[in-house]
């Protein structure tokens, strides 16, 4: 329509594209974020199923510790049963505990684990979630990071556990992004407000699975970026795409008396998942998508760890 009316857009340069891909074939793969225990995992998966979204990894925002043994269970079998990733946060941070500086404009250490006690709450978080079948664990530390990385190394925790790092300390540049794969992230999740040639820039110096929020929460900006889910992948991938949601008040640390919220949301990011995912097939670029049930992220860089 654009181009009969004399406004069409210059075409793609290759030159611009990702040469990288998840192992197994697809150049993407989606995410159900902020699924905060067994009731809203159930509200996911039976949404996914009325809509036909396919989904390759459901994530939960508020930490290992918030959840009961049972309820961490209920979550691995029932993912288990649909061969979906499940991600859980691990341990303590800075803006939850008593660190002042964290409500200041700066916001001092942030995210990160302060103290040796904080790093030793996100390992038992890393051991109890793996020992009850959690095979991917989201952190939010570099220290922490590097620390389950060698944890995995040395048989501590599982050596197919994956290490996914959190929107809330995202690198924003190409050095950044690489330094985070060399410390043991599979996946990094980026910024929402990157730009495209932000995208390629990254892509020219690491090959790491890349999470993107496609609509941010508004703690993470708010922004909705559904109309450029191709040209993300194409510049990103392999891209995971996670379907957050604006306008909608924070729900970390979930507790039951937040119960109605956190379904409702849970129920919406599915339908934000179909909206996006129909917005491709009409740009004729739903392909390419990951066999459902992959996980591993493929041969990546890593520090070398000294004895």
């Amino acid at each position: 329509a654009l181009t009969a009316l004399g406004l069409s857009a210059p075409a793609p340069d290759p030159a611009d594209a990702s040469p990288h891909s998840f192992p197994g074939g697809g150049r993407w793969r989606t995410e159900i974020p902020s699924c905060e225990g067994p009731e809203a995992l159930a509200v996911v998966l039976k949404e996914a199923s009325r809509l036909d979204v396919p989904i390759h990894r459901i994530s939960q925002g508020s930490g290992v510790w918030m959840l009961t043994d049972a309820e961490i269970t209920e979550m691995v079998e029932s993912t288990g049963e649909r061969d979906i990733e499940l991600c859980l946060f691990t341990g303590p941070r800075g803006t939850w505990d008593i660190g002042g500086s964290t409500r200041t404009d700066s916001r001092g250490a942030g995210l990160r684990a302060r103290g040796h006690d904080a790093v030793a709450g996100c390992v038992e978080d890393a051991v109890r979630a793996t020992e009850l079948g959690v095979k991917c664990l989201l952190v939010a530390d570099e220290g922490v990071l590097w620390t389950l990385h060698r944890a995995r190394a040395a048989g501590i925790i599982p050596a197919d556990t994956t290490l996914k790092v959190s929107a809330l300390i995202g690198p924003v540049n190409p050095a950044a992004y690489a330094v985070y794969e060399r410390l043991g992230a599979d996946s990094v999740n980026v910024p929402s407000d990157l730009t495209l040639d932000h995208l390629t820039e990254i892509r020219r110096v690491s090959g790491a699975p890349m999470d993107m929020y496609i609509e941010a929460p508004d703690d993470l900006g708010g922004y909705v970026r559904m109309y450029e889910v191709a040209e993300l992948i194409r510049r990103g991938a392999p891209l995971y795409l996670k379907f957050g949601l604006s306008k909608t008040p924070g729900i970390y640390p979930y507790g039951h008396h937040m119960r109605e919220l956190t379904l409702a949301t849970a129920k919406e990011r599915v339908r934000r998942g179909r909206l996006a995912l129909d917005l491709l097939a009409r740009h004729g670029a739903d392909g390419d998508m990951a066999p459902l049930g992959s996980r591993l992220p493929g041969d990546l860089q890593r520090f070398e760890i000294s004895s």
